[in-house]
């Protein structure tokens, strides 16, 4: 048998199993004792409520994995790969256009696949414990604007791949690096302006006690603002949250309309500093840099994989091709992309407990920070008590729990 889908077909296996184990691991932490640090504000049959989410959540994830990991075993042994590859060479276009066709079919029929379990996690799960806020009309207009995006920007990106790997041989991977690298730099810039408006509206914060207290914080901390902006959130999700976004003059704070709603002005100035902190630090710069980095990592170990006849073997691939490669590497990457995931949620963690000392030592209101994490964990029904297996694997912010403590250390 061939070695390469050997391998493939464990590591396909093996993430299943781990992500399956992972789960099982976290439902099993759950506790019906509520934390004494959330008592008075989370109610019992709230807190039952978060717990009966976490588990509807959960078994509907592990659901729809192992149909996944089933269809793509599935696809991968019947040869589903070549079908594609072959009818797409039937329009007898450039190697540049065939991989565009090749990309775009793969990519379209994942999104129909998955369309059903969106829907039924928006329409009835999130429906269910009175998150959703999404009218089916929405619904379908974020995935045809999410299809446009991706055909422009993910196009565009690997059309720039595919040219250069066919044009300048083995060196290619470094062409591709920089300028994948300065299409995600200029991304950054104009996201906020440009991508992040067309799913919702950002409305200037209007005069008032917040917008006044967080003026002042941010003159206080010399840190300058393109903006204090109210996203509409809540036509959407009933779910809270804030953001920081940009550089420069595009340099802008968002708040949820739903987290205004919520929360007293010194607890949103403490979310605001937490953000503050994030860039005073230089978390984004490095979490930029770190991505930079990564990629050009990827792209030196792809350049190995580029036709290479046993990995097009194992695919039942009648031809080579550049554009195929692509997608075959990603599937020996995914060990590498754990390893480099789990390094990149740690840097994270690292961020969130450096950005909250920030936060509580420059507002020096850490109980209204406090509360202000808590709000937010009862309003979102999160898990209090995840498995730190659970944690190291996947989570890119500490538990609330670790942070009010950690917050609570703070002189």
């Amino acid at each position: 048998m061939n070695i390469y889908l050997v391998v493939i077909l464990c590591l396909i296996i093996v993430d299943w199993l781990l992500e399956t184990f992972v789960a099982v691991l976290n439902l099993r932490n759950l506790s019906p004792q509520l934390p004494p640090e959330f008592s008075g504000l989370y109610e019992p049959s709230r807190y039952k409520k978060s717990q009966e989410y976490l588990k509807e959540s959960t078994g509907f994830s592990l659901f729809k994995n192992a149909v996944f990991t089933a269809v793509v075993v599935i696809f991968i042994l019947a040869g589903g790969f070549n079908f594609v590859d072959v009818f797409v060479r039937g329009f007898k276009q450039g190697p540049v256009v065939s991989g565009l066709f090749f990309a775009a079919i793969l990519m379209l029929g994942f999104q129909f696949f998955n369309l059903p379990f969106a829907a039924y996690r928006t329409f009835v799960i999130e429906e269910k414990y009175g998150f959703n806020k999404t009218t089916i009309k929405t619904f379908i207009l974020d995935i045809i604007k999410s299809l446009i995006l991706g055909a422009l920007i993910a196009g565009t990106a690997f059309s720039v791949v595919l040219w250069f790997f066919g044009k300048v041989g083995r060196l290619a991977w470094i062409y591709c690096w920089l300028v994948i690298a300065g299409f995600e730099l200029f991304l950054v810039f104009v996201a906020p302006v440009v991508i992040l408006p067309l799913f919702n509206k950002f409305i200037p914060l209007e005069e008032g006690p917040l917008k006044t207290a967080i003026e002042e914080y941010a003159r206080r901390e010399k840190f300058a603002l393109g903006g204090i902006f109210k996203m509409d959130a809540s036509r959407r999700s009933a779910k809270s949250n804030a953001f920081f976004t940009g550089f420069g003059r595009y340099r802008r704070i968002a708040l949820f309309d739903t987290l205004i709603e919520k929360h007293a002005p010194d607890e949103l100035v403490s979310v605001i500093a937490h953000e503050v902190g994030h860039y005073k630090k230089k978390h984004i710069i490095k979490g930029i840099a770190l991505s930079i980095l990564t990629s050009g990592f990827m792209f030196f170990l792809l350049s190995f994989f580029i036709e290479n006849p046993g990995l097009f073997k194992a695919f039942k691939m009648e031809n080579l091709s550049i554009y195929a490669s692509l997608f075959f590497f990603t599937f020996l990457y995914s060990p590498i992309n754990l390893i480099l995931s789990i390094f990149g949620n740690s840097l994270s963690r690292k961020h969130e407990y450096e950005a909250d000392s920030f936060a509580v030592k420059t507002h020096n209101k850490p109980e209204d920070f406090i509360r202000a994490l808590k709000k937010l964990s009862v309003d979102n029904l999160s898990n209090l008590n995840p498995h730190p297996l659970k944690v190291f694997l996947h989570y890119s912010h500490p538990p609330v729990l670790k942070r009010i403590q950690a917050i609570r250390k703070i002189n």
